[in-house]
């Protein structure tokens, strides 16, 4: 694309050093080692390093010209904006011809749940006969192919590559997680969506966001006006609400779904167990009966989210009540595995541990064992509390390592003890996760209930800047397979 063409997506300050502005750009990109010719280079600032002193290397490398947030000695012609990451941002989207306009975009943000909620709302949609396109914590999904991805939501240049692709290949729905990094970083500056929604929030990030008042602003971006016609809140969660009263004196919808509040849809569960839930929901007084095979209530909480929403995209009843049928499980999202009753989930907070520790706990007929660790430069202050979760609701644990990253394991499992002693000392400590796993398992009587938290369906443990390959499910179907108790 030529680059004055590409310039008119975005509000351009000042141009220092006058080029060729009909110059064909053949890539944008924010890495000066990128050794692209012809490229435009966004310096990106706000992060670990400030790439405005990078340009000498990115120009050596073959960039044309650069975007920058102030003037610099570089002799390419520099483009002078405000805000660079969401120039980054609205630069892809021109690059790659706007596909995101000629999508219907659906974006889910929260603390937990995400991930359930966009396999949900994707399953509806699938039987609803729409050709759908999945982005999130499980990779990139549509076609019939499956992508893996590194973030939940990707940068701009690969979120746009993609969008574009799955517009060519007949995409018409895109159901994405939209992290609150994403939205403080104007990943998504561009975008606008046929409606959002918003499951839950709890403690989560506050290595990242200097307070939790931080994080919620963070996530209330996506439910601005502007950009969020249809917005899908959770009733029952104080930011849900919060949300709702900052739309109201606009022309848009906003819908509420909950369980504890009066709302646009609700459930009334007539049978639980550890294997699912029988639900009947009534959204906007359209009933229908569901059978979720994914046990407790917040996964009911997700189900009204995808269900409310399919609804006010025009879904029939009949049809959310198909598409919430057909879901079986998400992978590492309480999800059991063998036949034994050993679940594996994503849970990594407080709350979301919590949550899948209650939905075992009242279908268990023996003892309750959790094992589970917290991520290495992370969050520090929710491992006591996670620890302490663990001690109040399970009855016994095994304290490991999750992804240690550059701490040392047996640090971060020192700090969820200070939380665990002081309501248990019902536990033990096996740092190495894969040796955890199978002495869990060992641990496991008749009618015990394992829950093995934290990684979910991750596919590998980083430690010291590697990622080893590594899956919790793998572990524990290769010991049920040598025990004779598989897959059912």
């Amino acid at each position: 694309m030529r680059l004055s063409k590409l310039l008119e997506s975005v509000i351009v300050e000042k141009v220092v050093c006058d080029g060729d502005w009909e110059r064909e750009i053949a890539a944008i990109s924010t890495d000066s080692r990128n050794t692209t010719q012809n490229r435009l280079f966004i310096c990106l600032s706000g992060g670990n390093t400030d790439a405005h002193g990078y340009i000498d290397e990115a120009v050596k490398n073959g960039a044309v010209a650069v975007v920058v947030e102030r003037i610099t000695s570089a002799s390419v012609p520099q483009i002078l904006v405000s805000d660079t990451r969401e120039a980054y941002a609205k630069l892809s989207g021109a690059f790659y011809g706007e596909p995101a306009k000629a999508l219907k975009i659906i974006g889910i943000t929260g603390t937990n749940g995400k991930t359930t909620t966009s396999y949900m709302l994707a399953s509806i949609l699938q039987a609803a006969k729409k050709n759908v396109g999945v982005i999130g914590t499980l990779g990139v999904s549509y076609a019939g192919q499956t992508l893996a991805a590194d973030l939940t939501t990707p940068d701009p240049d690969s979120l746009h590559r993609i969008f574009a692709d799955m517009l060519q290949s007949g995409v018409e729905y895109v159901v994405m997680e939209v992290s609150a990094h994403a939205l403080y970083y104007q990943k998504l500056a561009g975008v606008t969506f046929a409606a959002c929604i918003f499951t839950n929030f709890t403690q989560d990030h506050l290595d990242f966001f200097p307070s939790m008042q931080a994080y919620k602003a963070a996530k209330a971006r996506l439910f601005k006006a502007e950009i969020c016609p249809v917005a899908i809140l959770n009733g029952d969660d104080e930011a849900g609400r919060e949300f709702g009263k900052a739309r109201a004196m606009d022309s848009v919808t906003t819908r509420y779904y909950g369980l504890l509040t009066p709302s646009d849809a609700f459930a009334i569960v007539t049978d639980e167990s550890l294997y699912g839930s029988e639900c009947m929901l009534n959204i906007n007084d359209k009933l229908c009966r569901v059978s979720l095979a994914l046990t407790g209530r917040h996964n009911v909480y997700n189900a009204l989210a995808a269900a409310l929403c399919a609804k006010e995209l025009g879904v029939a009843p009949d049809v959310i009540a198909d598409g919430l049928n057909a879901l079986k499980g998400v992978d590492g999202r309480l999800e059991r595995i063998g036949k034994a009753n050993v679940y594996v989930d994503f849970a990594h907070t407080p709350d979301g541990l919590e949550k899948s520790l209650d939905a075992l706990r009242a279908h268990c007929k023996g003892r309750l064992i959790c094992l589970f660790g917290c991520g290495g430069n992370r969050d520090k202050a929710k491992r006591p509390l996670m620890g302490e979760t663990a001690a109040k609701k399970a009855d016994f644990s095994i304290l490991t390592s999750d992804n240690p990253r550059y701490e040392d394991p047996l640090d971060i499992i020192s700090d969820v003890e200070k939380g665990y002693r002081r309501f248990s000392v019902r536990y033990v400590i096996v740092p190495d996760r894969k040796k955890a796993i199978v002495y869990a398992l060992e641990c496991l009587g008749e009618k015990d209930v394992l829950l093995v938290a934290g990684k979910g369906g991750e596919e590998s443990q980083e430690i010291m800047g590697i990622k080893y390959a590594f899956n919790d499910n793998a572990i524990i179907e290769k010991w049920l397979e040598e025990k004779g108790r598989v897959r059912e």
